[in-house]
């Protein structure tokens, strides 16, 4: 009889057998509900946004809270164009009746205008003009006027502080971004999240209901004070 020869040995399969997926990947970061949970409190993004952007992000929270914000910010850069001739009256009226505020908050449809993100939105605008007291909605709003005046008592302090003539320039952009967020509602820390401005959250906002949303105008009412 012929003598068999022994068979070669199988290569050994660098993959994991019960799941069928190779190691490298077994150690991928699982993203779990209460993490998915976090992230939609912190953004107030869909739960499948949540999840996906924790997916993309291998589950690092604070670039999931980046990457929801940049989508924001291209969903208003590609509906800038498109009319907000919906949207609601956000009202707030401080503890002890002394401040009020009404905010109209305009949007795309009024289905979007009915949902409580929406509606929400527009109530946490309206605290923020009762505490930040802000003069006007965007910087361009600003007059001129007022900017160059701004910038000259800057100018003059930075002078008087004994500052080198090369770093003025500087110096003065600097202090005019801070007043930029003492007076502009869409550049001041947002009550609730000083880490974000207004308009990052309203960018965030959009980016979920995927809507152009507007801040059209405000009035802010303090007994005793008139116009």
């Amino acid at each position: 009889m012929k003598r068999r020869l022994p068979k070669k040995p199988k290569k050994r399969n660098n993959k994991v057998a019960k799941i069928g997926i190779s190691f490298p990947e077994a150690y991928e970061v699982a993203i779990t509900a209460n993490m998915v949970k976090e992230l939609r409190e912190k953004t107030g993004a869909g739960m499948m946004d949540c999840k996906k952007a924790l997916e993309e992000t291998s589950g690092d929270f604070d670039k999931a809270v980046n990457l929801l914000r940049q989508k924001g910010i291209a969903v208003a850069a590609k509906r800038e164009a498109k009319a907000t001739t919906e949207g609601t009256i956000g009202a707030y009226v401080h503890t002890g009746g002394k401040i009020g505020v009404l905010v109209e908050l305009g949007c795309e449809t009024d289905f979007v205008a009915k949902t409580d993100e929406f509606q929400n939105l527009a109530r946490d605008i309206a605290m923020q003009i009762a505490w930040g007291s802000p003069k006007y909605i965007r910087r361009e709003d600003v007059p001129e006027e007022q900017l160059d005046e701004e910038r000259e008592v800057h100018r003059q302090w930075a002078i008087k502080e004994g500052k080198p003539e090369a770093a003025i320039e500087k110096i003065v952009s600097g202090r005019m971004e801070r007043f930029y967020a003492d007076i502009v509602l869409l550049y001041q820390p947002f009550i609730r999240d000083s880490n974000i401005t207004v308009g990052d959250l309203i960018n965030e906002v959009m980016g979920k209901l995927g809507e152009k949303i507007v801040v059209q105008r405000f009035v802010r009412y303090r007994v005793g004070e008139m116009e």
